[in-house]
């Protein structure tokens, strides 16, 4: 039996908003007891010096997996890149560390609102870098991206080429390709030409993954798009073998014309386990690609729906049939009504935790939310404030101005909605770090942009209840079992802070730093 004491600390336990103690003792990996520093009399127990703990941080929208898939392309993200000159002088660099005639340059994350002029790259801008190698830049919603015309032929996409379902090759006037792929049915169009890292590249990449999150105080994740690798479960288990600590519930993408088997007991059991099946349904706001009702600003267009009901209805039946999750990516108001129209009025499949998840979930009106909480049907959120803090710039010109005060309404939701977590999206999100907890945080409790923009105070919440949002309540909202909370029966899974975010003035919550993370009682990461 291994037993270790942890004292002289500012423990914030996750079990409310007003819930502290100064010690805890895990013994075996978990927690079995919480209370004050007066009543510790083992000698040998750790003293934290009066800093503030904080259950192990969950991130319930993100994906390692995608991450892992392109551990060869650089990032982008602003605020480093901010310009279309950054942009390619970024991609030059990385060209030069690309070896063999056939290697790609990749890259991902920009944000082409905070250019200048607000223009999407081209191939023609691409092709400043490179004309006899393939380039490929993701843009920061992972939607989306640029190819040069080196990509653009060897995928073999000319005038004549179809859009696909859902997704467009954009054109210039003459009706010629221009790079720009616009949604995931184009831009995997030219990145199934992309060769795949090796398994060894991959367990790499997981590993340094974890790594990473551990710094942030991360301990357990929800992958919400895992088929970005090839077997998932198989390649995320090998990778706990050589050492991942994370905990990984994975949701593979559906896909009508490879449907899922079916999965067997093991399979949802575990540190890794596959938790549910998610669909695209829509695009995203800040490229304008959400599915709208009101067309968008100086625009007749309403955004893309990206899947069918039937695709939607075959993936809902799968996850009731294999007793895991459906999570449903719905950005655009018409895509939430839908969400709901489809699945209101069913049944739900799952005991103690939502059976549809609904990603994202921008526009969240109170008639909308009372919709979800009297519906048959159990429904959670995982929804963000790093995407109006980030991309301000893109959501300025999307969203209406009535639609404004519905837009990412934290406060609304946390009273009214229980299965609810804020998370990152990464690297789906236009900002380096966006797994950066204390930049949420931040966001949720000042409502002010990168740029310092207020962007809906009204919905601003305290610093224990966005603290909440990524402990005990994020855990309300998937299987991440035995986490986020200090009690006793829990994972001895914690972080310590470098500041007491609880005090620290409001405009210095992200600049708290994670010093130390434990996971079931073992330390794995120390500044």
């Amino acid at each position: 039996m291994t037993t270790t004491t942890f004292t002289n600390a500012r423990v914030f336990t996750g079990e409310s908003e007003t819930a502290f103690a100064s010690a805890f003792r895990i013994t075996d990996g978990l927690v079995d007891w919480v209370g004050e520093a007066a009543d510790v009399t083992e000698p040998g127990a750790i003293d934290l010096g009066g800093r503030t703990v904080v259950p192990g941080l969950l991130d319930s929208h993100t994906h390692p997996a995608l991450l892992a898939g392109t551990a060869a392309a650089v990032e982008c993200f602003p605020p480093a890149v901010t310009s279309m000159d950054a942009l390619v002088d970024t991609l030059q660099r990385h060209a030069g560390t690309v070896t063999g005639p056939d290697g790609w340059v990749l890259g991902r994350g920009f944000d082409d609102t905070k250019f200048a002029d607000g223009r999407m790259p081209t191939a023609a801008d691409l092709d400043r870098i490179a004309t006899d190698r393939p380039v490929l830049v993701w843009r920061c919603d992972a939607h989306s991206a640029v190819c040069n015309s080196r990509a653009l032929e060897l995928a073999g996409i000319t005038a004549h080429t179809p859009d696909p379902d859902g997704a467009r090759f954009e054109r210039n006037a003459d009706g010629n390709p221009n790079g720009v792929l616009t949604e995931i049915a184009a831009v995997d169009a030219v990145a199934k030409f992309i060769p795949a890292p090796t398994r060894d590249e991959q367990l790499a990449a997981i590993g340094s993954i974890g790594d990473e999150l551990a710094s942030r105080g991360i301990v357990a994740v929800c992958d919400l798009l895992s088929t970005r690798i090839d077997d998932p479960l198989a390649t995320f288990r090998a990778a706990a073998e050589r050492g991942l600590r994370t905990r990984v519930a994975l949701y593979p993408g559906w896909d009508p014309a490879a449907p899922l088997a079916d999965l067997d007991p093991g399979d949802r059991e575990g540190q890794i386990r596959v938790a549910g099946v998610k669909v695209v349904l829509d695009g995203a706001y800040s490229n304008r690609t959400a599915w709208v009702h009101a067309p968008y600003p100086d625009s007749c267009d309403h955004g893309l729906r990206l899947v069918d009901d039937e695709d939607v209805l075959a993936a809902g039946d799968w996850a009731r049939r294999n007793g895991v999750q459906l999570a449903v990516h719905a950005m655009g108001d018409r895509a939430l009504d839908r969400v709901v129209e489809l699945f209101e009025d069913a049944e739900p499949w799952l005991d103690g935790i939502p059976s549809v998840r609904i990603e994202h979930a921008t526009i969240v009106s109170g008639a909308y939310l009372e919709r979800l909480t009297s519906a048959r049907m159990s429904f959670g959120v995982a929804t963000h404030t790093v995407f109006f803090f980030a991309e301000y710039d893109g959501y300025e010109k999307a969203l209406r101005v009535e639609q404004v005060p519905d837009a990412y309404p934290i406060a609304r939701l946390y009273d009214g909605l229980g299965p609810l977590a804020l998370s990152s999206d990464r690297p789906a999100t236009a900002w380096s770090g966006a797994d950066d907890v204390m930049l949420s945080v931040e966001a949720a409790v000042r409502r002010r942009t990168y740029n310092g923009v207020e962007f809906g105070p009204e919905a601003a919440i305290t610093v224990p209840q966005a603290l909440l949002l990524y402990t005990s309540r994020a855990a309300s909202l998937s299987p991440l079992t035995g986490v986020g909370t200090i009690a006793p029966g829990f994972d001895g899974s914690f972080a310590v802070l470098d500041r007491d975010v609880f005090t620290v003035p409001v405009e210095e919550i992200a600049a708290v730093r994670v010093a130390e993370t434990w996971i079931r009682g073992e330390r794995v990461f120390a500044c």
